[in-house]
């Protein structure tokens, strides 16, 4: 396959540091101007900073092995990578693109990309941006132009693992499953997933139906029965509400992914189940010590500033709605919800600290888990330690994070990443229960 000529923008670099590695013995070339922008970005707190610091600490390894302005290669089986000085583009920016502006950066780094394909006609050149806007230019002036989403694990949110379908099967296999009998169906189940639930309905009576759990290959399936006294006051009030208590009171799936609608029930039935399994059990023999809960820290709409205070103090405006939520499944018996925090029964953190730690015997939910990236999700799932469950939860359509969309946030990652693992489970709810008024809201506004 003859080479290409990557030029690479400053939203891929700051997406993920290790991208420059991902376009495998093709030649990569980076406008001077994308440097610049680059070093702007250093100094901030978070990913993007951490990413801009790892690029600037890559690309000072290479000057080592050699001059970036010649070319140096990667590694073996790497492309090399180039620096492209602003000389040849400010003449291309006034002979052969006069419609570029050399005060815009973007149309800088458009001009470099088109001086590389001028120079080396032959060979086929592509612009590589995160930004919509630079990929709009690029078509006007007929460069080709590539999006890079190594997150993307789906093309698009329909088609995003729900953790239910439907099977026909024989009258018999139905009663078999209500009998109680342990059942393995003879028929093979291609693309069903560990741990998903399934319809199992009559060929001959479409009304007559079972719900079960499909636990993986070679194994029965479990018949789904509902929790008749509830989870700590919390009876489901549809199937999929049903599936999400029936994966978060199993100790044998660690990692459970919820998503849903608003007034869907999922961040309720998350903490219901948790605090079900810290406080109930007796003793040293509960499924778990401690239930901890987070979310991410990201503004709808305009940030209001910083926060005067302790971190306590910081964290309130963001963690209200898990302290309602706690509120409603207590009784809004506040003193003992302080009591249960005091004795660390019951812990609301931020993620900002999560790095570096082994956190084990917790249920630990993560709410609102679609404003973060894979990368900040991989940094959190790694912290659970031996005997930890941890539960995501999120609502795919509503995305506050301006660095995330439906088809690359971290939750879709990890519901897609999962699926096909024993240790996971994954349930999509549909159903709006928080009020008449919600729903209607969710549906068709």
């Amino acid at each position: 396959m003859r080479k290409k000529n990557y030029v690479i923008d400053t939203s891929v670099y700051l997406t993920d540091s290790e991208s420059i590695k991902s376009f495998g013995n093709n030649d990569i070339i980076i406008p001077l101007k994308v440097l610049e922008e680059i070093d702007c970005h250093k100094k901030r707190q978070d990913n993007v900073g951490a990413n801009a610091r790892r690029i600037i600490r890559f690309l000072d390894n290479l000057c080592q092995k050699g001059d970036l302005s010649k070319g140096v290669r990667i590694e073996k089986g790497k492309g090399i990578v180039s620096v492209k000085s602003l000389n040849d583009v400010e003449l291309k920016l006034n002979s052969l693109t006069p419609n570029l502006n050399q005060d815009v950066p973007d149309h800088i780094i458009v001009a470099t990309a088109l001086t590389v394909k001028s120079e080396q006609p032959n060979r086929k050149t592509v612009m590589v941006t995160n930004d919509i806007n630079m990929r709009v230019i690029c078509n006007s002036l007929g460069l080709e132009c590539e999006e890079y989403n190594p997150a993307q694990v789906v093309e698009n949110i329909e088609r995003l693992y729900t953790g239910f379908s439907s099977i026909l099967v024989d009258e018999q296999t139905v009663d078999q499953l209500y009998s109680g009998e342990e059942l393995i169906l003879d028929q093979e189940l291609k693309n069903v997933c560990p741990n998903e639930y399934l319809m199992l309905i009559s060929n001959t009576n479409e009304k007559k139906t079972a719900l079960a759990r499909y636990l993986g290959p070679e194994t029965a399936l479990r018949r789904i029965s509902k929790f008749k006294k509830g989870i700590w006051g919390v009876t489901s009030r549809n199937k999929e509400q049903l599936f999400a208590l029936d994966l978060l009171m199993d100790p044998t799936v660690p990692i459970v992914t919820l998503v849903g609608k608003a007034g869907s029930g999922k961040t309720l039935c998350a903490i219901a189940a948790g605090l079900e399994q810290v406080m109930s059990s007796a003793g040293d023999s509960k499924a778990y010590k401690r239930m901890i809960v987070s979310r991410p820290v990201q503004p709808l709409g305009k940030d209001i500033g910083f926060l005067p205070g302790t971190l306590e103090d910081k964290m309130t405006p963001w963690l209200t709605p898990i302290q309602d939520n706690l509120k409603f499944l207590m009784g809004d018996d506040r003193a003992t919800l302080d009591m249960y925090m005091q004795k660390g029964m019951i812990e609301i953190e931020a993620l900002t600290y999560i790095r570096g730690r082994s956190i084990s015997n917790a249920f630990i939910i993560i709410d609102e888990a679609q404003n973060l990236s894979s990368h900040e999700l991989k940094t959190i799932i790694t912290r659970v330690g031996e005997g930890t469950k941890i539960v995501l939860t999120g609502d795919i359509e509503q995305i506050d994070s301006p660095f995330v969309d439906e088809t690359t946030n971290g939750l879709t990652y990890a519901i897609e990443k999962f699926k096909n693992h024993t240790l996971a489970g994954h349930v999509t709810l549909h159903k709006g229960e928080r009020s008449k008024v919600a729903s209607l809201a969710a549906r068709i506004l």
